[in-house]
């Protein structure tokens, strides 16, 4: 019964630690581009990934999605990087923030930004458009999505903020945490240090690597 609670905690961890770190810490990998940018940058997400595969210009899987979407999900959705349209807006912002939903991924575009960032609701995605959707085109839910050289599947954990999105496997988010936060540890030493005089170059050894490249 304590199983649950454990990894809220955990993705709370995540969540506080952030994406670069998350990222440096699992080896430099999983980070989704940088064209993906939050609507508002205090964002914080963190929650598990349910993926939604969709036609471009058309959000009636987003819909659906939200109709199987569980408390603390994460949607990420690719919609093909299409950015003339506009799939999301508020009145699916306010379906999802009722359903619990943590987030939103789009690899595409949303309108009615100033509303969602006033909701609170965490969204990232490849800019804004004006433009509304059909609602005929059937996709899927819950397969694997390579969103730039990234591939995202389901359950994934999903870690966004201001410096962009990274992926933790499912399985792997204890062993990645254990780094993160031994990550930060040596971090917040390396600041003790600079405060006390050191330099960077002294901290990263990188006095033979500037001297063999005549930088002394």
């Amino acid at each position: 019964m304590r199983q649950q609670p454990l990894q809220n905690e955990a993705l709370e961890s995540l969540r506080q630690l952030g994406a670069a770190t998350v990222y440096e810490a699992q080896g430099a990998c999983g980070a989704l581009d940088a064209g993906l940018k939050p609507l508002d940058a205090a964002s914080r997400l963190v929650g598990p990934a349910l993926t939604v595969d969709m036609r471009p210009a058309d959000n009636l899987m987003l819909h659906y999605a939200l109709l199987k979407a569980k408390p603390g999900d994460v949607l990420v959705v690719d919609a093909k990087g299409f950015m003339e349209a506009g799939p999301w807006g508020d009145v699916l912002t306010e379906a999802a923030m009722a359903r619990g939903v943590a987030g939103l991924v789009l690899h595409g575009a949303v309108r009615d930004a100033e509303a969602i960032v006033r909701m609170g609701f965490p969204v990232f995605c490849r800019g804004l458009s004006i433009k509304g959707t059909g609602k005929h085109q059937p996709g899927r839910l819950n397969v694997p999505l390579c969103i730039g050289d990234a591939v995202v599947r389901p359950g994934d954990i999903v870690v966004g903020d201001r410096d962009g999105l990274v992926m933790v496997e499912a399985e792997a988010v204890d062993r990645v945490l254990a780094s993160a936060q031994a990550r930060e540890e040596k971090e917040a030493g390396f600041r003790r240090a600079i405060a006390n005089g050191s330099s960077t170059v002294e901290l990263l050894d990188l006095g033979e690597m500037l001297y063999r490249l005549g930088l002394h």
